[in-house]
């Protein structure tokens, strides 16, 4: 698939992703769902790439859904019959990864302007980081919508009455990228002009480590998220012990031993 309304490019081992509807503030039309998901799948499916950087152009990083064209009928956007398929019966994702079922990491780099959909980036990127000129809100009850899905992740990264306040405030208030990083939605507040250079490093310190350990860490964490403690724990030594199947377990320690770099070689 040739790209119209995002930017992808894949250099030492990172993919970068980057919104590109400078014009609309990066907003999500059906063209960008598509292309998206077909990046994500690409990045994912590519052995040359070992970790995902996604950006914005312009001065916002994502205004959200496009709202020339939201749905007033309340059915998920299709080409086909309104619920043929199991994705329609999901909550829409729009610019979201697939963040449940991928495994390589993705560092997310918030450019400006960042609300509604562009939110989901932050709370289910694995690294998000922001530019002093960061800004971030939710809209949706000051267009006359619910809402939902981006609220309801937000209100699991930050303390209840912050992402309450952010919901009900609408598009009145509006967190600094300061305001985030205090609380913890972002991890590091950088300089315009180096958030690019910033994330690309972050990116390559992450390929430093053995991709696969770093892959089976991430599904720990993340799937063991949604459920009780105990039972994550039992997962998450179940991705260890597969991982210890392969080369790059027995490279590590070996290389620590020789007093040298490892050589990855990701099987």
């Amino acid at each position: 698939m040739s790209y119209e309304t995002i930017r992808y490019e894949v250099e030492d081992r990172i993919a970068t992703i980057t919104f590109h509807r400078p014009d609309r503030l990066n907003a999500i039309n059906l063209q960008m769902m598509r292309e998206l998901d077909d990046a994500y799948g690409r990045a994912e499916g590519d052995d040359d790439v070992w970790t995902l950087v996604v950006t914005g152009a312009g001065r916002a990083f994502c205004a959200g859904a496009d709202v020339d064209e939201v749905r007033t009928d309340g059915k998920v956007p299709h080409e086909g019959r309104y619920l043929s398929g199991h994705h329609e019966w999901e909550a829409p994702q729009e610019a979201t990864p697939p963040f449940r079922t991928m495994a390589k990491p993705i560092v997310v780099a918030v450019n400006g302007l960042c609300c509604g959909a562009g939110l989901d980036l932050v709370t289910t990127g694995d690294i998000a980081i922001a530019s002093e000129e960061a800004e971030f809100f939710d809209p949706h009850v000051s267009i006359g919508l619910v809402s939902g899905r981006e609220m309801v992740r937000l209100a699991r990264a930050l303390p209840l009455n912050v992402a309450m306040r952010m919901a009900l405030l609408g598009r009145h208030e509006r967190m600094s990228a300061r305001r985030a990083f205090d609380l913890g939605l972002v991890t590091e507040v950088v300089a315009a002009d180096r958030l690019a250079a910033r994330a690309r490093e972050l990116a390559e310190t992450i390929n430093r480590n053995a991709p696969l350990a770093v892959r089976g860490t991430r599904l720990a964490i993340r799937k063991g998220l949604g459920v009780p403690l105990y039972e994550a724990e039992l997962l998450a030594e179940s991705f260890r012990e597969r991982n210890l199947h392969t080369e790059d377990s027995k490279e590590g320690p070996r290389a620590f031993v020789e007093r040298r770099d490892p050589v990855w070689e990701c099987r």
